[in-house]
């Protein structure tokens, strides 16, 4: 008994000696740390580069109250790491360690109550970058201790925001010390340290993500705590962070990030002054607080001081070297640019146009970059612009759209950008007005992106104007409002917008069918955050007799949007089956298809339910093929986490021949998210009224007769009503409307203009007398396309950012002059007889740059993986030609180029990047994979090396086209497919010239008795006669004769002629073409002959002589069984195609057979080539192939639905 109660005591002894061992400090005595913290980015596999940073310094903490504690920093050393991993190490970089030692010794104040740091003070120019530094070191103060259990979670707040928390303590009964193992699922936060920009419209879908992880976060922490009478004393720490980063599937291979950091506990000292503290403001929390980060573009690391000025220095020197052509290596400039313009008082912006706005150059390039700023400094600008009206419509047009897309979705600023909206400026011009309110709506969407939930009065000027075109019965503010509503997508719109929908509201009001396809168009993007909504709302339009089909069409596009359930499937099966509307019922049953053989993770549920309608519905709808159908493609990968989809809608009913609208639609999914690239769509309005049902004299093969109809049909356009438009246009980026046009009559009226007998004063002839005084244009637009950021704090108080950037530069430099011979010319009609001349040069090209960033950035220093992509495209031109139309002769020449250019080109390389704001003049990068190779090192890698150059040149035209690439990489097996961008890449497209003075193209047309026409040019297509023994007896005038012609320096000619012929009598339908090389003592010649009664030839050497082959192809669609024939015999060809094609014959085989062809032995003709496809039945089709020689016979069945569409193949 009594050793019972020994070991009690002893019990209750330990328990109270542990009972408090919450990290404390006691505020009577002074504790010094040594701290360390150190950062690298790499791929962690050997011989490839890495970067890094680190900090060094000596910690003080005295106690000013109980729980009121002053931390002094000291010895503060910045270093940095750049090179090859294991090869190199941290370099100490003395000015930045100075610059950054002097914000840190300045004292910061903080609480400290229970174990946890509290608020933090700091001096008021401590910038918060520093600050955030302070709070990495004093994270290890921050931790909840619990003697008992000895593993327990809960969730806290901490660096990274407020995220669960896993403890483990023991025990070390050598030293009484407690260990404690802290693990923080920094992935998961509920309150996350961590901002997101440009990915409001990149949509994040569940079953996408599902599918595998980009990004993956750990974070440890180790406490040494030592029990002291206050409580834990802090003897040692440790944490570490690893960020695992791949733009594909992050189990294939990553880039890394290795976070560590350390702290020692050095001394303890009894008493201690404090220093001095000054004054201090509060700067919240431990958590991290994001820095302002508009101005600290990742890529881009240069002295800020003065922005004013060398901002305007940057943009005249830029609109200097894009003046001609865009000068490639000089397009980045532009990030520096758009960094500077953000540093800028509105007060700058101000003086910098009025010096920029008196040159167009200066001026333009301005108004594209200013819009980049994307806070309320841009909108204040524009509305000064707006006001005092010294900026054209399109000037305007152009520079609101960028910043109104481009803005912060900040409540402040939606409501700044109602009052743009609504300005005189704005609304006086009928195309602005309707941009600025589709952009608004844009700027709602991404509003509400952010913040959830999203108020009402957002998207209330919406509501507003759709109302009041409802009152007023005003069509176009109805129509504008609810396309404006469908980019906003909020579900507080619903109400208002079911106003427009037959059967919906309470009290329906009769709007057009236009008007109602817009309404319903209007809920694509709120059936994400509302699908309950508008699945019922969806419904309830398909549901209804007398609405138009193309609206339920439309209701149906939107009810797959919201990803309805099995349930809601099945009532939509169950209704179709009950569907008389054909067109809608062919519609609908085309959708069900698309979405049953879906790829993409999105539609993996859905596709089973469809699946099981398609079945269900197959027997009655499986055959039905009307002009209402939906197409789609698309496709996913696992290992990129990438995939694309792309449809292609036609929605119409039995009124017109015509489709009512044409949707076009792609999309792009990426890492979990999905984003929808581009949509077109084009609306028939008034012109149905014309067509009707059917077109009278239309047969459909697209004959002279069946253009004859439709021309007969368009020529009572007049009668189309002139308020109506008579076809609607709209395209969309990202999900959202960006233009919309109306064609009306007065389009049409204006196209008369271009007639034979339109006079003088026409826009068309102030066109060509402006060609005749000569034309001088150039144009140049920077756009920033891409601009996406990740921001997520590190438990070095240092900011991880994961960054994309894709931006264009486009130039179009035209300079022309025509003559025009006679001048007195009157009419259009008088031109047809004139001869007329146009000099012109110029060049059109652009240069696309993307860049991805891994890494820190603060506005002091940069440090982590970045990867360098451009591609160039230059397409330069000079010529000068002749036309005569009454005489149909037209001459080219074309100048040969002096020195050859690059077409288009790309390169790419994958860079370790260092910079700091001390030493600006000497940044660092490495290439990822080092430029040389080592074979011997280990474990060895898969080297990947190749390089090439093929040229393909014409020493008769003295031009030639060359194919340059050269690739270094590295790769493991595990890191499919990251390793595909971690070396360097460059290809291009050269094109190489040589002496030749200039070339000459000559096109004579002459008139003949027989005129080809479409469906002669279609059967002749198909067979090919006996060569013409070159026309002994008669020889037929030519209707076409070609020259091109290359002219040296001594007047040498070389070249080809190409004449065609129609020697066609009665009905017997023949076209003949002759190839001739043109050239001292050249005799080669290729002749064709071609008829639609025999078969035929084409031949080709001296004189047409050496080589002949003959084609032939047949229909016959009067047999039992539709059979198309093809034959191909010769009787000599050149040796070198005989290698070749015996070559091409050894792979035959294998190649079949991978295809599904089954293989027969038959004695074949030893020089022909047969194939034959033959209707089998109603659903397949037969294939067979004879080849010589190999003496085999080929037979294949694949089966077809009745769209037209493989479905499988099967052996006969």
């Amino acid at each position: 008994m009594r050793g019972l109660v020994f070991f009690f005591c002893c019990l209750v002894a330990l328990a109270s000696k542990y009972h408090s061992l919450n990290l404390t400090l006691n505020y009577r005595k002074t504790y010094e740390y040594k701290y360390e913290g150190q950062v690298k980015f790499g791929s962690g596999k050997p011989n490839r580069a890495e970067s890094g940073a680190r900090i060094k310094c000596n910690i003080k903490i005295f106690g000013e109250s109980p729980q009121v504690f002053i931390l002094q920093v000291s010895e503060v050393t910045f270093a940095e790491l750049n090179g090859i991993s294991g090869k190199c190490d941290f370099i100490q970089r003395p000015r930045l360690s100075q610059r950054l030692a002097a914000q840190l010794a300045k004292p910061f104040k903080f609480e400290h109550i229970n174990g946890h740091v509290r608020q933090i003070q700091a001096a008021p120019d401590v910038t918060e970058t520093t600050v955030n530094i302070v709070r990495g070191m004093l994270s290890f103060f921050h931790a909840t201790v619990k003697t008992s259990p000895t593993v327990y979670e809960l969730e806290e707040a901490g660096i990274h925001g407020v995220c669960q928390s896993n403890y483990a303590t023991e025990i070390n009964k050598q030293t009484n010390n407690m260990n404690i193992t802290q693990v923080v699922d920094i992935d998961n936060c509920r309150i996350k340290a961590a901002m997101q920009k440009g990915t409001a419209h990149a949509v994040l879908d569940k079953e996408t993500k599902q599918r595998g992880e980009s990004m993956i976060s750990t974070m440890q922490y180790l406490y040494t705590i030592q029990p002291t009478e206050e409580g834990g004393m802090v003897k040692s720490a440790y944490g570490l962070e690893q960020q695992h980063f791949s733009p594909f599937n992050v189990k294939r291979g990553s880039f890394r990030m290795e976070a560590k950091k350390e702290m020692v506990l050095i001394r303890v000292s009894e008493g201690g002054k404090p220093p001095n503290v000054g004054q201090l403001q509060n700067r919240g929390d431990l958590v991290y607080k994001i820095v302002n980060s508009d101005a600290n573009i990742p890529l881009v690391m240069q002295d800020r001081t003065q922005p004013k000025a060398k901002a305007l220095t940057m943009i005249k020197q830029m609109a200097e070297d894009h003046k001609n052509r865009i000068k490639k290596e000089t397009t980045e400039n532009t990030l520096k640019v758009y960094q500077l313009l953000r540093m800028l008082q509105d007060r700058d912006l101000d003086e910098m146009w009025v010096e920029l706005s008196k040159n167009n150059e200066h001026r333009r390039f301005f108004l594209d970059m200013v819009a980049e700023i994307n806070d309320d400094r841009v909108l204040k600008f524009l509305q000064k612009r707006f006001q005092a009206k010294d900026v054209t419509a399109n000037e305007a047009a152009q520079t609101l759209l960028i910043a109104m897309n481009h803005l912060q979705p900040r409540p402040e600023l939606v409501e700044k950008a109602k009052e743009i909206m609504n300005m005189e400026f704005i609304k006086s011009h009928p195309r602005l007005w309707p941009l600025a309110v589709f952009s608004f709506g844009s700027l709602v969407y991404k509003h509400c992106a952010y913040h959830s939930p999203c108020p009402q009065a957002a998207v209330q000027p919406l509501l507003d104007l759709a109302n009041e075109g409802l009152r007023n019965r005003n069509e176009t503010k109805m129509f504008i409002a609810l396309r404006a509503l469908g980019n906003a997508g909020h579900p507080g719109s619903i109400k208002t917008i079911i106003n427009f929908l037959p059967g919906v509201a309470a009290n329906p009001v009769d709007v057009s069918c236009r008007v109602q396809s817009a309404a319903m168009q209007a809920l694509r993007l709120t059936a994400r955050r509302d699908p309950h909504n508008v699945q019922e709302i969806a419904m309830k339009v398909f549901l209804q007799k007398n609405c138009a089909p193309e609206t339920s069409m439309m209701a149906i596009m939107v009810m797959f949007n919201t990803k309805p359930s099995a349930a809601l499937v099945s009532t939509l099966t169950a209704h179709l089956e009950r569907q008389k509307d054909i067109h809608l019922a062919s519609f609908a049953y085309s959708y069900l298809e698309n979405i049953a053989r879906s790829k993409t993770p999105d539609n993996h549920i859905m596709s089973t339910y469809c699946s099981l309608a398609v079945k269900s519905l197959a027997a009655k709808f499986g055959r039905l093929s009307y002009n209402s159908r939906s197409f789609q493609m698309d496709m996913f990968d696992d290992d990129f986490l990438m995939g694309a989809s792309a449809s292609f809608n036609l929605l119409g009913g039995p009124t017109s021949v015509l489709p009512t609208e044409i949707i076009t639609q792609t999309k792009y999914f990426s890492i979990g998210r999905i984003k929808r690239l581009m949509e077109f769509g084009i609306r028939a309005e008034t012109i149905k009224q014309l067509f009707g049902p059917s077109i009278p004299g239309f047969k459909g093969d697209f004959s002279f007769s069946d253009f004859q109809a439709i021309y007969n049909v368009l020529k009572n356009w007049e009668s189309l009503p002139n308020d109506k438009p008579i076809i609607s246009a709209y395209s969309r980026m990202s999900g959202q409307e960006l233009f919309f046009v109306n064609i009306k009559k007065d389009l049409l009226e204006y196209i008369k203009a271009v007639s034979p007998s339109a006079p003088k004063g026409t826009p068309v002839w102030a066109a060509i007398e402006q060609l005749e005084r000569g034309l001088s244009w150039h144009w140049t637009k920077p756009l920033l396309t891409i601009e996406v950021r990740l921001l997520q704090a590190t438990t070095l108080g240092l900011p991880v950012e994961i960054a994309k950037y894709y931006q264009t530069l486009t130039g179009i430099t035209i300079n022309a002059k025509a003559a025009i011979n006679p001048p007195q010319a009157q009419h259009l009609v008088d031109l047809m007889n004139a001869d007329i001349s146009l000099e012109s040069e110029g060049v059109v090209g652009f240069t696309k740059d993307f860049w991805f960033f891994h890494g820190i950035n603060t506005e002091l220093f940069q440090c982590g993986t970045e990867m360098k992509s451009k591609a160039p495209v230059e397409l330069p031109w000079k010529f000068s030609a002749k036309l005569n139309v009454g005489n149909r002769v037209f001459e080219l020449d074309i100048p040969a180029c002096k020195n050859e250019f690059e077409l288009i080109s790309f390169s790419s390389n994958l860079f370790a990047v260092s910079r700091n704001i001390a030493n600006l003049q000497s940044p660092k990068r490495t290439p990822m994979i080092p430029d040389e190779f080592n074979p011997q090192q280990k474990p060895t890698p898969n080297n990947w090396c190749p390089k090439a150059n093929m040229c393909a040149k014409s020493s008769m035209y003295g031009v030639g086209v060359c194919v340059d690439y050269e690739i270094r990489t590295q790769y493991y097996n595990s890191e499919y497919p990251l390793y595909s961008i971690m070396g360097f890449t460059h290809a291009a497209i050269r094109v190489a010239t040589k002496p030749v003075e200039k070339i000459r193209f000559e096109i004579n047309g002459k008139p003949a008795s027989h005129p080809l026409t479409i469906r002669h040019l279609y059967e002749t297509m198909r067979t090919i006669a006996e060569v013409f023994e070159d026309f002994c007896n008669a020889t037929p005038q030519p209707v076409v004769s070609i020259k091109a012609i290359a002219m040296s320096g001594n007047q040498n000619l070389e070249g080809f002629d190409v004449t065609l012929y129609n020697p066609s009598v009665g009905d017997t339908l023949k076209a003949q073409m002759i190839v001739s090389h043109v050239g001292d003592a050249a005799n080669w010649k290729m002749c064709v002959d071609a008829s639609a009664q025999s078969p035929a030839m084409i031949s080709w050497g001296a004189q047409c002589k050496p080589y002949k082959i003959s084609v032939m192809a047949a229909a016959q669609s009067s047999a039992p069984k539709p059979t198309l024939e093809a034959k191909v015999q010769w009787a000599s060809v050149p040796e070198e195609l005989v290698n070749y094609c015996s070559r091409m014959e050894r792979y035959i085989p294998g190649m079949a057979l991978l295809s599904g062809f089954n293989q027969t032995c038959e004695s074949n003709a030893n020089q022909e080539v047969s194939a034959s496809i033959v209707c089998a039945s109603s659903d397949s089709i037969d294939v067979t192939i004879k080849l010589p020689k190999l003496c085999h016979f080929w037979m294949i069945r694949i089966a077809v639905n009745h769209q037209n569409i493989v479905l499988a193949i099967q052996m006969k």
